[in-house]
């Protein structure tokens, strides 16, 4: 019998490690370099709008140059302040029973499995859903509250799963240590477990708001693609003109940039698009970098690191 040669077998696997890990190298490095190109092309090609005031302020034009994004951009912002609002009590609230008071059986894996699959449906579709619903039956028309109610509907399986896992990850040490203390299951939750899940959590939601911000899809069968011209000193909630009417249209930046390249019909097409989608990226680049702040800030006080 041949004898093995150990020193041999090391080169060969040190070797073929080598050759793996530099192929997985190059793969993210250019993966890496795709995104950066395409985050640099935007946000150079849209660079002039920027820092105008005039553009981030003024209404859209349809017909003549000189157009801005105001309408556009307060929806954006509206529409996640809702969605938010709505999804975000919820999700919360579905994670707490599931991690820590559902009984593992049958209905809480049919539950699981239905949050798994809204997690994975299309845009597309969930917004022709809200269209047939929240539009049409419903009766809502195209409005703000139509887009975020549509925009709800797959934002919370994307929270449940975040705030189920954060819950999961607290060590099963301070849960009983709570208990032990004679505190509730309930006390345990609010005192203990939320705190120290916190970072996970609020990093969660901010990177969902990148993501409902950033939807165009949903938002065409729902929200619209009309942006009324808004007059902040009305309070007239049954106003197409007031800010806060949750029953008037509300088209947003993603929605604006789909909209004036499908009809074509504004003279300075490209340079409105290129801004449109300048400020947009800046935007969720910006709620990115908030949610890494946020979630290492909540990190040091919570936990006295």
């Amino acid at each position: 019998m041949a004898k093995f040669d150990m020193a041999a077998h090391v080169r060969r696997i040190n070797s073929q490690d080598k050759i793996a890990t530099g192929i997985l190298t190059a793969i993210v490095g250019l993966v890496l370099l795709i995104l950066a190109a395409i985050v640099i092309y935007i946000l150079v090609a849209g660079a002039g709008k920027l820092f105008d005031v005039d553009f981030l302020t003024s209404k859209p034009q349809q017909f003549k140059a000189g157009g801005g994004i105001g309408p556009e951009l307060f929806n954006s912002f509206y529409l996640l302040f809702l969605t938010l609002v709505i999804s975000v009590p919820l999700s919360l609230g579905a994670a707490i029973y599931l991690s820590q008071y559902a009984p593992e059986n049958w209905v809480t894996n049919v539950a699981k499995t239905i949050i798994e699959t809204l997690s994975s449906l299309p845009s597309i579709v969930v917004g022709l859903f809200g269209f047939l619903f929240f539009v049409l039956t419903m009766g809502w028309g195209f409005s703000v509250i139509a887009g975020a109610v549509a925009l709800t509907m797959f934002n919370i399986p994307i929270l449940v799963r975040t705030c189920q896992q954060a819950l999961e990850d607290v060590p099963r040490s301070q849960r009983d240590a709570g208990l032990a203390m004679g505190l509730t299951r309930w006390e345990t939750t609010i005192h203990v477990l939320l705190p120290a899940a916190m970072p996970a959590i609020v990093t969660g939601i901010v990177l969902s708001a990148g993501r409902v911000f950033g939807e165009a899809a949903a938002l065409i069968f729902t929200a619209g693609q009309s942006a009324p011209v808004l007059d902040f000193t009305c309070f007239d909630l049954s106003s197409p003109s007031c800010p806060w009417n949750i029953f008037r249209p509300a088209e947003t930046l993603a929605v604006h940039i789909w909209k004036i390249n499908s009809e074509g019909v504004v003279p300075d097409l490209e340079a409105i698009s290129n801004g449109t989608a300048a400020v947009l990226m800046v935007c969720i680049l910006a709620f990115n970098l908030i949610a890494r702040f946020v979630g290492k800030l909540l990190e040091r006080r919570l936990t006295s690191e």
